[in-house]
C-alpha cells in the first residue's frame, strides 16, 4: 500500500479508503490510485484485513452429502446469497452425522479461518451426541433447535405435512399411505410422525409406512413390492411421498402397472422441486422456499456477528395444488 502511495503521489490514508471500497473518495482519485494497483500487482491482504476488521466475511458449511435434494438446494441458496451480501463460503462435507464428526469439522472450520458455521445435516444421530462449537464461533444449524447456544433454522416441517395430508383426506379419500424418507433423518421422521398423527385425529386407519431413501429408486420399488403383493382393489388410492424424488419413482410404479394418476391413485410429494411441474400429471407438493432460507441463513449471520443471542427460525412451507391429487375411485 505504501508503494502505491508512493507512485501515486498520494496519501497512504486516500489509498487505505480506496482499497476499502469506502465512498469519500472523488472518481479521478479512486481511477488514478485503481491504476497504479494494477501497474504494479497490488492485491489486499484479506487475512491482514480480517484480523484488523475482527471479520473474515467467510461462512462455512457443514453438509453430509448432496445426494439429497434439500441439502443440495439449501447449500446453493446459503453459497448464492452469501456471494451477494460479499460473503466467501467454504464447503465441508463429512462422512457420519456423529458428534465427534460434526465437531471436528468444526475445529477445521474454525482453523481456515470463518465467521459463522452452518451445519446442513439430516440424520437424528447428531442431535442425540454432543457436538462441540468451538469458543467464540457462531453456528447456525438447519434443523432443529438441539443446542441452545446456537441457532436453529427450519422449514415447518409438520405444517407441510399436515397440508399434505389434509389435502388428499379433503379430496375424499378414506386414508394415506405413506412412502417414507430415509432411515434416521429428522426430517423423515418429523413428516412420518405427523402423516400418522393426521390420520390418527382424523379417526381413519393408519397403513404400515414404505420403506424409502429420498432417491426415485426408492420409490419405484416400494410402490413395485405393494403392488406385487397387494390384491388389486385393496391398492392405496391415496400416497404421501416424503420428497418429490419418492413420487417420481412411484408415478414410474405405478404407470407400469397399469395404475393412472390421479384416476386410480392421487399422490402427493414434499420439496416442489423444479421438475415438480414437468411432471405427467404436474405434481401437488409442499414447497419450501430456499431463496428465504438462504436469505435468512445470511441475516442470522450478520446479526449474530454484530452480537445478537441465538435465534430459532422457522420458515413456512405451502401446498403446491398441481393435477395429482382426484377424488378416490370409485
Amino acid at each position: 500500500m505504501r508503494d502505491v502511495a508512493e507512485v501515486s503521489g498520494l496519501s497512504l490514508q486516500t489509498v487505505s479508503r480506496v482499497a476499502n471500497g469506502e465512498p469519500n473518495v472523488n472518481e479521478a482519485t479512486r481511477e488514478r490510485v485503481l491504476a497504479v494497483m494494477r501497474e504494479l500487482g497490488y492485491r489486499p491482504n484479506l487475512a491482514a484485513r480480517a484480523m484488523r476488521r475482527g471479520s473474515y466475511k467467510t461462512i462455512g458449511i457443514v453438509y453430509q452429502g448432496l445426494h439429497a435434494v434439500g441439502t443440495r438446494r439449501t447449500v446453493e441458496a446459503i453459497s448464492e446469497y452469501a456471494a451477494l451480501e460479499g460473503y466467501a463460503t467454504t464447503v465441508m462435507p463429512i462422512a457420519a452425522a456423529t458428534g465427534l464428526a460434526t465437531s471436528g469439522a468444526f475445529t477445521r472450520l474454525e482453523e481456515m479461518a470463518v465467521d459463522v458455521i452452518v451445519s446442513i445435516l439430516t440424520s437424528q444421530l447428531e442431535f442425540d451426541t454432543p457436538m462441540r462449537v468451538p469458543h467464540g464461533m457462531h453456528a447456525i444449524l438447519i434443523g432443529p433447535q438441539s443446542n441452545p447456544g446456537v441457532s436453529a433454522m427450519d422449514s415447518d416441517q409438520k405444517g407441510g405435512t399436515i397440508a399434505a395430508v389434509t389435502h388428499l383426506l379433503e379430496a375424499g379419500h378414506r386414508t394415506v399411505h405413506h412412502i417414507a424418507g430415509a432411515p434416521g433423518s429428522f426430517f423423515a421422521a418429523r413428516r412420518q410422525e405427523t402423516w400418522e398423527q393426521v390420520l390418527r385425529e382424523q379417526g381413519r386407519e393408519v397403513p404400515e409406512p414404505l420403506p424409502g431413501d429420498w432417491t426415485a429408486r426408492s420409490g419405484y420399488h416400494a410402490v413395485r413390492r405393494l403392488v406385487e403383493t397387494t390384491p388389486r382393489e385393496e391398492l392405496p388410492t391415496a400416497v404421501f411421498c416424503a420428497n418429490d424424488q419418492i413420487a417420481l419413482g412411484a408415478y414410474r410404479a405405478f404407470g407400469e402397472a397399469g395404475i393412472r394418476i390421479p384416476q386410480d391413485v392421487s399422490i402427493v410429494g414434499f420439496d416442489d422441486i423444479e421438475e415438480a411441474g414437468d411432471f405427467f400429471p404436474p405434481l401437488t407438493t409442499i414447497a419450501q422456499d430456499w431463496d428465504l432460507l438462504g436469505r435468512e441463513v445470511l441475516r442470522v449471520a450478520s446479526e449474530s456477528l454484530a452480537g445478537a443471542p441465538p435465534q430459532s427460525v422457522l420458515l413456512p412451507t405451502r401446498l403446491v395444488v398441481r393435477d395429482s391429487v382426484a377424488p378416490p375411485r370409485a
